[in-house]
């Protein structure tokens, strides 16, 4: 645990740093120099380990957005990390069954699909909110008015594995009596589905005409909703959603057609079988880390991390992602 001296925290690395502690860097340096059974990359030791990063925007660079979490543990536990930016949700997961990650930032669908192979070390919050919401909208031209009026339309959604990009959006779909087929592992029945990301999603629906509706999370585009759509549509996002009080302040509008219900948010999750001391130290740092721990220095241009802080979660807080693929009549392997 960090501890403070002279009111400035100070790190298990920088005590191993210091002249006066020669004794214990030889010690820790024996300990790291051992074989990681656990590890899967050949015995090399864990004074390196492996994040795998999923962008949920793709014009993100998002190993440079969590360049501050992976400083931030590297001041805290004895490792150095490596960011890897995977190619889908799916991709993590590979990553992690295959033994090539150590930790993975990934959907909340993960950690129901990867109970075998993850822990779950934390839930990310932004802004106070454990939670966040998937939203469908339309463009205020395009004559949808309801749910039921997407029947025989194209709709631009998520990844086949996001949560709030496609999973929850094809609930939602369901319940007001579209016929979703086998979606996401198969195609849905009353409408035509492309894959990509949030970002992507998005802006299919601005540019081009045959996209008529989108399914994103809110973080991707609750901006562009005027506020008092989420007033008349839903109380729990006014009440909980970090996106809310912005929303509305972007110049191209949306008209919204449906929220979801709240959702828990992404998991940072750890390989079950990673089996070296050093583990518990990172994984303190993640959950100890401050919101100005995961800021960039000033002068940085590019996207700051979308959440504050990790709170400890483990696989029951995603039971309800477990209620979503029960109802869709899903397997996660069917899509995984």
């Amino acid at each position: 645990m960090p501890r403070k001296t002279g009111g400035r925290r100070v790190t298990r690395r920088d005590v191993l740093q210091s002249g006066s502690a020669v004794g214990l860097t030889a010690m820790a340096a024996g300990c790291l120099g051992e074989s990681d059974d656990g590890d899967g990359n050949g015995g090399d030791g864990s004074d390196e380990i492996t994040m795998v990063l999923n962008p949920a925007e793709s014009s993100v660079d998002i190993q440079e957005q969590y360049r501050p979490l992976a400083e931030h543990i590297e001041s805290e536990a004895d490792v150095s990390v490596e960011l890897k930016r995977a190619g889908s949700y799916v991709a993590t997961l590979q990553d992690i069954r295959s033994d090539r990650a150590h930790l993975a930032d990934t959907s909340p669908s993960a950690a129901v699909a990867a109970r075998d192979a993850a822990d779950v070390v934390g839930m990310r919050v932004q802004y106070g909110a454990a939670r966040y919401f998937s939203l469908i909208t339309t463009t205020p031209d395009s004559g949808i008015e309801e749910l039921s009026d997407l029947e025989g339309e194209t709709i631009a959604m998520g990844s086949q594995l996001s949560v709030s990009g496609t999973l929850v959006p094809m609930t939602m779909l369901k319940d007001a009596g579209l016929d979703t087929g086998s979606a996401p592992d198969g195609d849905p029945v009353d409408f035509e589905a492309e894959h990509s990301d949030h970002d992507t999603a998005r802006e299919h629906l601005f540019n081009r005409p045959e996209i008529v509706a989108a399914t994103t999370g809110a973080f991707s585009t609750a901006g562009h909703v005027p506020q008092e759509q989420f007033d008349e549509l839903s109380e729990d996002f006014a009440e909980i959603s970090a996106e809310y009080e912005n929303a509305g302040t972007e110049d191209e509008e949306l008209q919204l057609l449906a929220v979801s219900d709240p959702i828990p948010r992404a998991p940072i999750m750890a390989r079950s079988n990673w089996d070296d001391p050093v583990r518990e130290d990172v994984e303190e740092a993640i959950l100890n880390a401050e919101p100005e721990d995961l800021s960039h220095e000033e002068g940085y241009e590019g996207e700051e991390l979308w959440f504050s802080n990790v709170v400890e979660g483990s696989h029951e807080d995603y039971e309800p992602i477990q209620q979503v693929l029960d109802e869709l009549g899903l397997e996660f392997e069917d899509i995984s």
